[in-house]
């Protein structure tokens, strides 16, 4: 899309999936943990059902990280299947039923159990239900098992929702644990896939004869240990299996890692950022193995490696180059974007320093305050690229040149190995 918007077209916010919801993924990521923050200092209470921890909790993975899923997903599967992206009214109810989600997570004690319920799930099994039916339709077989995570996510929602709101309190661990593990599985599956990939794209349009090399069989054991150690955290969270499983988990996908070249990007700090995320999954998974196999470490230090590091930074490491790449814009990281990306890691590194510290006030309204700095600042940079059409000057930078994979940032789906 590019220009003037033509006549019958939707209006420019819902013409692709990125542009409302990344937008209100960073805007949520700001209040909502402004909210916390103000909830865990003051002692202020909401009409919810939910106690303030598990408000949190809930909507960090089932609002925030749901919205940067779907502004991905949305515009990744029409150059998957070739198809149409889906725009317009449908995208704008899609919007509508998220915002209904963090209205119902705010006040949901107001309405009856079965309603508050409803009403939060309608929008995960609506989007699973559109991705579905994109792939299916264009009958693109190697990427239907990107429907599976959207599912399952949704699931781990409800089984929080059951626990928090419907009274069944065991199942809420199961269901943020869950939550969480099918995010991290995520950006395992497509982080393993476009961090080499753009990587090897832009080393080989400079020269470069040491490149990534390509994905083999060591490679796909190394995400399937690295899976079943996280299903296993799942349900079994403090077995020394478990733990060891997850050291393993880590050292195979740190070797994963350093084969990808990320210190030879360090010139383009659009994609350094993704070799960084990556590292921060590595950190916390070993960590989560360390916690669960010496409770001398503080959980929340390797949970928040996990959410604040591996997870905050690579949905903005997504956003911004997807939103960069999509808009006709250069891809290469300016001073605000590279300011976005130095944020969310001090956050990451203030939160892990105030579990080290024993929950620290001070160290948690630090973190707290960089988290919403670097998602309030891409909301403020990157608002007038998603409000306005693509830029027709720049719209050769993301059809041409060495790779479209390298860059539109999305380019070609996951296959069902790394």
């Amino acid at each position: 899309m590019s220009g003037e918007r033509a006549a019958g077209d939707p209006p420019t916010l819902l013409s692709q999936g990125f542009r409302p919801f990344f937008l209100a993924a960073a805007i949520w990521a700001g209040i909502a943990l402004a909210i916390w923050i103000t909830m865990l200092t003051t002692g202020l209470t909401l009409p919810t059902r939910f106690d303030p921890l598990d408000w949190h909790i809930h909507e960090m993975l089932f609002g925030f990280v749901p919205a940067a899923v779907a502004g991905f997903l949305l515009t990744a599967i029409s150059q998957w299947t070739g198809r149409r992206p889906v725009s317009g009214r449908l995208l704008g109810l899609l919007v509508g039923l998220w915002l209904l989600g963090r209205i119902d997570a705010l006040a949901c004690d107001v309405l009856p159990v079965w309603l508050a319920i409803a009403a939060d799930i309608a929008f995960p099994f609506a989007l699973a239900l559109i991705v579905a039916r994109e792939i299916i339709s264009a009958r693109n077989r190697r990427n239907y098992g990107m429907i599976a995570p959207v599912i399952v996510l949704g699931l781990a929602q409800l089984m929080m929702d059951l626990g928090a709101i419907g009274g069944v309190g065991w199942l809420t661990g199961y269901g943020w644990r869950l939550g969480l593990v099918v995010t991290l599985m995520l950006i395992s599956v497509v982080g393993g896939r476009i961090v080499p990939a753009f990587t090897r794209n832009w080393l080989a349009s400079r020269g470069e004869s040491r490149l990534p090399r390509p994905a083999g069989l060591l490679d796909r054991i190394s995400l399937g240990v690295l899976h079943a150690a996280l299903l296993a955290w799942v349900l079994f969270p403090t077995a020394h299996a478990t733990g060891v499983a997850l050291l393993g988990a880590a050292a195979l996908n740190l070797w994963r890692l350093l084969r990808w070249r990320g210190a030879a990007t360090r010139s383009e700090t659009l994609l350094l950022v993704l070799h960084v995320g990556f590292a921060w999954l590595v950190l916390g998974v070993a960590a989560l193995g360390f916690a669960t196999l010496d409770s001398a470490f503080p959980w929340d230090a390797a949970i928040h490696s996990l959410t604040v590091g591996a997870v905050g930074t690579m949905i903005l490491a997504v956003m911004t180059r997807v939103s960069r790449g999509h808009t006709g814009r250069a891809l290469s990281a300016d001073g605000p974007t590279i300011l976005i990306y130095a944020l969310i890691i001090l956050a990451a590194c203030a939160r892990i320093a105030a579990a080290l510290a024993g929950e620290a006030t001070g160290l948690l309204i630090l973190a707290a305050a960089l988290w919403v700095a670097a998602f309030g600042l891409f909301a403020m940079r990157y608002a007038p690229l998603l409000l306005r059409p693509r830029n027709a000057g720049g719209s050769t930078q993301a059809t041409t040149g060495p790779s479209r994979l390298h860059q539109t940032g999305i380019g070609t789906a996951p296959r069902s190995g790394p």
